[in-house]
């Protein structure tokens, strides 16, 4: 069983920013930037590109509705996005709040930020993902 899905089946806790009954975005607990997200179909596959076409379109339009939260609550000039897929082997999207390009590297350092801290970014994007 991977770790998200662990976090799907409530026995990993996670800061949740949205959740449907196919679909969950929280934040990510090593972030690059404060208000990074990971987008993930509830079904466990690994591979994006192996989702079927209707879960695959669906999850992307959950992550467009996630997006225009962090961009509604999270000072950025953009939110990037990124699909590596090697690091969790499920399917995930990663969206973070960027200002250049340079933002979106996995070389950058990880922040570590407090768990209050944590919460309050959550409790921001999702009252943001709650009204759009």
């Amino acid at each position: 069983m991977t770790v998200f899905e662990k976090i799907v089946a409530g026995d990993i806790p996670c800061y949740k920013v949205a959740e449907t009954d196919k679909f969950l975005a929280f934040l990510d607990v090593s972030p690059i930037k404060e208000g990074h997200v990971l987008v993930i179909p509830k079904v466990a596959v690994d591979y994006i590109f192996d989702l079927e076409d209707d879960v695959y379109s669906r999850l992307a339009l959950f992550a467009k509705k996630v997006a225009r939260a962090i961009d509604a609550s999270i000072p950025c000039e953009r939110v990037g996005v990124a699909v590596v897929g090697l690091e969790v082997p499920h399917a995930h999207i990663h969206l973070i709040p960027i200002h250049d390009a340079g933002d979106v590297s996995f070389a950058n350092p990880k922040l570590r930020l407090a768990p209050e801290r944590m919460a309050e970014i959550a409790k921001t994007i999702s009252d943001a993902f709650q009204v759009s």
